[in-house]
């Protein structure tokens, strides 16, 4: 799912982690936005952090055990 980093929130408390905001495409008006900490770790293993204006893609990923089944004709 594509998204756009909208905007990167700064701790609340200076031991706290920074924030970005995501803005998901195609997702329902409410649930458009989510915020997930800003430390990432790139291909090499180092520590990175996402920009303003970012373009990523989101992946939901669950254990079998997590899913059912889907059934046709159900959503």
């Amino acid at each position: 799912m594509p998204g756009t980093v909208e905007k990167i929130i700064p701790p609340v408390h200076p031991s706290g982690p920074e924030k970005a905001q995501i803005a998901l495409e195609g997702a329902d008006e409410l649930y458009r936005e989510i915020r997930i900490e800003n430390s990432l770790t790139d291909e090499n293993g180092d520590e990175v952090r996402l920009k303003k204006g970012a373009e990523v893609e989101i992946t939901v990923e669950a254990d079998p055990e997590a899913t059912t089944p889907a059934s046709k004709g159900k959503p």
